[in-house]
């Protein structure tokens, strides 16, 4: 077996920082969330959207952060499934049920802004379709660890079923350029810069942050939540022993 990283093999180390990064990281989700709600609900309406264009400051974040927390569960999927570290896996399984929320979120947020610009709650484009999937992808992993009794076969099922589904993810970005979609291009992240006029950008940009500071603060107490249940269960067999 690998030796693993230095970060992943003091829970301590993990612990103490967590302590004070996670109050950190909520309270600045907070500040930049009024400040980009504030920002957002003052804009003007757009030419062609109205007033429908401010759902985009909650479901874009939404998105973006649905592919990231993903992201972040398969890489310690990853880790946990190489170097079979405990904390590695504690952030895996703190990850999917904030990951499965931010999904939620968007797809919602998705079929409310959708009915008055397409005239439908849901259509089985790429992009929704794709994004559904990642959806279930989420509670498949959920629903498999709370399935398995034993704790290391449940990681490692996990690890590979989370694996598994980050074949998902350039599909979900890429799908509005692969097929036919009724959702638009990115207007953000493009080669040539962002073509949303400023007064959107700006409000979008600092929920952006405001999502990713929310989620990295829920996952650290997560994980620290975690790292307690672990050390609870394995207390209880040491004493189960005796």
């Amino acid at each position: 077996m690998l030796p693993a990283p230095a970060f992943l093999s003091n829970p301590e180390r993990f612990m103490a920082f967590s302590r004070w990064a996670s109050p950190m990281f909520g309270a600045i989700a907070a500040a930049l969330a009024l400040a980009g709600l504030w920002l957002g609900f003052t804009a003007p309406e757009d030419y062609q959207q109205g007033d429908t264009v401010r759902i985009m400051f909650i479901h874009v974040p939404a998105a973006w952060l649905a592919l990231f927390a993903y992201s972040c569960l398969g890489v310690a999927s990853f880790l946990a499934l190489v170097f079979r570290h405990a904390l590695a896996d504690a952030a895996a399984r703190a990850a999917a049920p904030l990951g499965a929320g931010f999904t939620l979120l968007a797809l919602i947020t998705g079929s409310l802004w959708g009915r008055p610009m397409w005239g439908t709650w849901w259509e089985w484009d790429a992009r929704m379709t794709s994004v559904l999937v990642l959806l279930l992808f989420y509670i498949a992993y959920i629903a498999l660890r709370a399935a398995m009794d034993d704790e290391a076969k449940g990681a490692r099922a996990g690890a590979i079923l989370a694996l598994v589904g980050l074949i998902n993810l350039p599909v979900v970005h890429w799908s509005v350029t692969w097929w036919n979609s009724l959702h638009q291009g990115s207007s953000v992240f493009r080669a040539d810069g962002p073509s949303m006029p400023a007064v959107f950008l700006a409000p979008l940009l600092l929920m952006g942050l405001a999502y990713t500071s929310a989620f990295g603060s829920l996952w650290l107490v997560r994980i620290r939540g975690e790292v307690w249940r672990q050390r609870a269960a394995a207390l209880y067999q040491r004493l189960a022993q005796d």
